[in-house]
């Protein structure tokens, strides 16, 4: 209860001061600075922390912790079943943060929130804050929409727009400012172009003379579709050389400022919406992007469909930094570059799993297409050439798929094994009949079809012109096996390999052997002979 009472309260006290003040049409950019919010905020958490303390300790009569709670529920919006939705319906514009108290999330969003709230406050912001202990108040969570913890929910005249960006108050800003009818910032001077640049953002730059026509409304239309990226426009050169020292005589100007060291990209497409959003989702991320559990969505939407990863710890990254960062300047918006720390499992372990690579300690290379699912890895040293034909492959089509694959098995027993890379020589290239079992160890079915695919592998042991196999498919992949429920069973003619014959799963001992001799067209005469006199199946203990 102590946690939930102290968290809520730091909540409260953050945002509190971002409940009123009007909200400046076009912003110029010389706000006040948020710091001295801040400040107060923290002062008045601090404060409630050291007077809960002191209750706790069983020192001090409450006086001033009950005084802070005063404060803070008369400067923010706390949420409740009975308040939620009216609360909603009686603002114009409404940023509520809907949280739990035990959600680690939640926990890490409230600073970089209170800061937002804090920055908005300044900048003379309408918008009113507003928190939500979801699990608390459930109703009245799915009343305004709270349906999983953090959720940052933005209501402008009723209507609701859920934010999806990254968890800092730069982004949060960004976007909150955007939808509420302020998507540009306007520079008219040198001093606030070098204020601005302090902030360390990425942001596209417009520079137009007199703030009309067609290309520049086209600017502006950008600007209010993108969520999160800043725009920034001016009509004084000498300001918009401060922000892009590339500028030379252009009469209109774009282009994109990102803070690493390939810091400038210029726009030289038409001064149209869709071209300028694109060139600004193409260029906006860095050379190498440093994956994160904030930015991994972005990275999945990312419209760089080809995708270059680095899996290493972050001492070994020291050294192939600048070599991939060469290399990645040549294939700019046409093939992403992503580091993962491997020493961050959560991050790390589920890419290498998809790889068949969990297990491995050294730096590796792969790459992934996220329009086809196609993975690739890099078998040769890492080095600049390698790593440079690597790509270029990648990026021509001439790349190889890679397909996870066990070692190739050195003993052939009833049912034969196959991996990955015997696929094609065992199954596909075989003169036999193959009847394929399609396992994974997770599987819950998979153990007692196992024991039954033995039962009938046993049965037919003695025929020269069928085998039975099977792949553990958690560990293996071949092209032409797409499974995705398991247990699979299939029987590849020899005649036909490439129309294998699916088999029911749930079939009997008994059944499974009938529909192998009427698939296959073998005779009795052939069974008997082959097994030599051992019973049938019909004999055989049925386990299913």
């Amino acid at each position: 209860m102590r946690a939930r009472r102290v968290g809520a309260l730091v909540l409260v006290a953050v945002l509190a001061l971002a409940v009123s003040s009007a909200w400046a049409a076009r912003l110029d950019l010389d706000d006040d600075d948020d710091s001295d919010v801040l400040d107060e905020l923290l002062a008045i958490d601090e404060e409630e922390e050291e007077e809960r303390g002191g209750l706790d300790a069983g020192g001090g009569d409450g006086g001033g912790a009950a005084e802070a709670v005063r404060r803070a529920q008369s400067m923010v919006l706390v949420l409740d079943n009975d308040n939620a939705r009216r609360t909603v319906e009686e603002h114009a514009e409404l940023l509520l943060l809907g949280y739990a108290p035990w959600c680690e999330r939640s926990a890490k969003l409230m600073p970089r929130f209170a800061e937002a709230a804090a920055a908005l406050r300044a900048m003379g912001s309408a918008v009113a804050f507003a928190k939500l202990d979801g699990e608390r108040y459930p109703k009245a969570a799915a009343a305004v929409g709270v349906k999983g913890f953090p959720t940052v929910l933005l209501f402008v005249n009723g209507t609701e727009h859920a934010y999806h960006g990254l968890h800092t108050k730069d982004a949060i800003v960004t976007w909150v400012r955007k939808k509420t009818g302020v998507p540009v910032i306007r520079l008219q001077a040198k001093d606030s172009a070098e204020e601005f640049l302090k902030k360390d953002q990425t942001f596209a730059i417009g520079l137009f003379k007199d703030f009309e026509g067609a290309e520049y409304e086209e600017f502006v239309k950008a600007a209010t579709t993108d969520d999160e990226v800043q725009f920034v426009e001016t009509n004084d050169r000498s300001v918009a050389k401060i922000l892009f020292p590339g500028i030379t005589s252009e009469e209109q100007f774009v282009g994109l400022v990102k803070s690493e060291p390939e810091k400038f990209e210029k726009f030289d497409g038409e001064f149209e919406e869709t071209a300028i959003l694109r060139f600004v989702e193409l260029n906006k991320f860095p050379l190498i992007t440093v994956f994160t559990e904030l930015n991994s969505g972005k990275v999945y939407s990312s419209p760089i469909k080809l995708q270059v990863f680095t899996f290493s710890e972050a001492y070994d990254f020291e050294d192939l930094e600048s070599m991939v960062e060469e290399v990645a300047r040549g294939f700019k918006t046409k093939i992403m570059f992503i580091y993962v720390d491997t020493a961050e499992e959560n991050l790390a372990k589920p890419f290498l799993t998809l790889y068949g690579l969990e297990s491995e300690t050294k730096p590796t290379v792969t790459a992934f297409d996220t329009s086809n699912g196609a993975k690739y890895v890099m078998e040769a040293d890492i080095n600049a050439k390698n790593l440079r034909e690597f790509c270029l492959s990648l990026l021509d089509g001439t790349l190889p798929p890679y397909h996870k694959s066990e070692p190739v098995p050195q003993e052939k027993g009833l049912v034969e094994k196959v991996v990955g890379r015997t696929f094609d020589s065992s199954v596909l290239e075989s003169p036999q009949n193959v009847f394929l079992e399609v396992y994974t160890p997770w599987c819950v079915d998979c153990e007692a079809i196992s024991k039954n695919v033995e039962k009938v592998a046993k049965h037919f042991s003695g025929l020269d012109n069928l085998k039975f196999a099977r792949i553990d498919a958690s560990v293996n992949e071949h092209p032409k096996l797409k499974v995705n429920n398991y247990p699979a069973l299939f029987i590849y003619p020899a005649e036909d390999k490439s129309n294998p014959i699916k088999v029911p799963k749930k079939l009997s001992v008994m059944d499974m052997a009938k529909l192998i001799k009427e698939k296959l067209q073998i005779s009795d005469v052939e069974t008997a002979a082959a097994t030599d006199n051992s019973p049938p199946p019909e004999n055989v203990k049925d386990e299913l």
